[in-house]
């Protein structure tokens, strides 16, 4: 039996006050545009929508529901990015629409038990951050776990490269990600892709997600134009920042830096935002990257318009592939990173404190914020480098005796990098150690720009002459 069918008859009983998921990756990776617009087209309002993000404002994504003001409830990863304003967060500010932050290794982690038959589960995530308040923490061999219940939908909307009548599905390069887990955990999947064959023409052991957990096919018509997206302007990763009127690194030799401290054989994950510079500086190092959307082994970025969209990194960036790549969903993602697989995790931050919190998700005034995967990464990981500029825009210190902002995890960081300096904490019980200054500068101009108490090496290296 077929079950293709036409988008506005496969959303036509998406009903008020239904809870879906919706799939996608970042602010413009696959989002199943067709559905969405069917669904915007259909009209149902407060739904309770789960999804990684809404996606680009203006575009085909899920923020189509926000902005005809369908969505009652939103769990999310990403509720706001600096520099944009949506109107999903106008309507959070006003109280139309409630909001829900979510780790994104736990939010697929909730989908799998959810689809799973398992009502619960604990997870190192989130511990000592706002997202485990009012949750039961528990000790496992003296570390502390927190309690998330499973998550079920109504419906799911997903998206594939090719599907057979039956609702086999195959994806394609990084953009399994959130499909897999969101499918499992709806009574009703809609699936739209790209490619719809007969049922036997996709090899058995090609399928990516058996039909069983497919309830309707959809062809896809309407397309994200990702060449011509306006992607969020950042500074020139060749431009530095001035402190006592002098030039510190650039962007991309802090990425430098940091690609150097990483020793062969290491799996790593870049966070979004300065951390993917790194990838830029490996080469042909036997250190393997690994991508929360469900890649490992890839390379550099890719310049200009020549590029796969299938293969992007975390935060966004179109990318290369390295002999031995692969290619999984996110549960798969997350058990690398939580299972303790990652040598180090690299993240930007806006605060990191003097006894190695991390704050990397929000600030003061934003409505929610953008935590991601960094909560997963850091309880995982076995080394947490935190990168960053050594202070904000208006100069005042980010590396602080104590985080105001809320925490991503504490008393995790192991080394910091920033543009002025490389810094270390020999144990996590013990303050951080000035090892490195950028050239032009004196360990005194260092440390009267930065916040936290820290001691200083008997020896303090120069950054530049320590990176390959």
């Amino acid at each position: 039996m077929s079950k293709v069918m036409s988008a506005a008859e496969a959303v036509a009983d998406i009903g008020d006050g239904a809870s879906l998921g919706v799939a996608g990756f970042g602010v413009s990776h696959r989002y199943p545009s067709t559905l969405i617009t069917a669904l915007r087209d259909l009209g149902p309002t407060g739904l309770t929508v789960y999804c990684n993000g809404l996606g680009q404002p203006g575009f085909p994504t899920a923020h189509l529901l926000a902005d005809n003001h369908q969505i009652g409830h939103l769990v999310t990863c990403f509720s706001a990015r600096p520099g944009v304003v949506s109107e999903a967060e106008k309507q959070i500010e006003a109280g139309e629409m409630t909001l829900e932050m979510v780790a994104q290794g736990t939010l697929v982690e909730r989908m799998r038990a959810g689809g799973a038959g398992i009502p619960a589960f604990y997870t190192p995530t989130g511990y000592g951050s706002s997202l485990a308040e009012g949750k039961d923490v528990r000790y496992f061999d003296g570390r502390p776990y927190v309690l998330e219940r499973a998550i079920t939908t109504d419906f799911a909307l997903i998206r594939a490269a090719r599907a057979d009548e039956m609702g086999n599905l195959v994806f394609r390069g990084g953009s399994q990600n959130f499909n897999t887990s969101f499918a499992k955990a709806a009574r009703v999947t809609i699936v739209e892709a790209e490619e719809i064959v007969p049922t036997g023409t996709i090899a058995s052991s090609e399928v990516d997600l058996p039909g069983v957990f497919v309830t309707r096919v959809v062809p896809v018509t309407v397309r994200m134009d990702v060449k011509n997206l306006p992607m969020r302007v950042n500074r020139a990763a060749d431009s530095a920042r001035l402190y006592l009127g002098k030039p510190a690194l650039t962007r991309e030799e802090i990425g430098r830096r940091v690609a150097a401290l990483m020793p062969d054989g290491a799996v790593v994950n870049l966070g979004a935002g300065l951390p993917t510079q790194v990838a830029n500086f490996i080469a042909d190092r036997p250190v393997i990257l690994h991508s929360e959307n469900g890649m490992l082994n890839y390379g550099s970025f890719v310049r200009g318009d020549d590029f796969d969209p299938d293969l992007h990194d975390a935060g966004g960036y179109f990318v290369t592939l390295r002999d031995g790549a692969s290619f999984f969903d996110s549960v798969t993602s997350f058990e690398i990173a939580r299972g303790g697989r990652l040598y180090a995790v690299v993240l930007g931050t806006y605060q990191v404190g003097g006894n190695g919190d991390l704050a990397n998700w929000s600030v003061p005034g934003m409505i929610g914020g953008g935590i991601g995967g960094a909560m997963d990464l850091a309880a995982g990981a076995r080394n947490v480098f935190a990168m960053l500029e050594h202070t904000d825009s208006r100069g005042r210190p980010k590396l602080v005796e104590k985080c105001s902002f809320p925490l991503t995890a504490p008393g995790c960081v192991d080394a910091i990098i920033t543009d002025l300096a490389l810094l270390r904490r020999p144990s996590r019980s013990s303050r951080f150690v000035l090892e490195e200054i950028a050239a032009g500068f004196t360990v005194d101009e260092v440390l009267s720009l930065t916040g936290m108490t820290v001691d200083v090496a008997d020896a303090v290296g120069v950054l530049q002459e320590c990176w390959m």
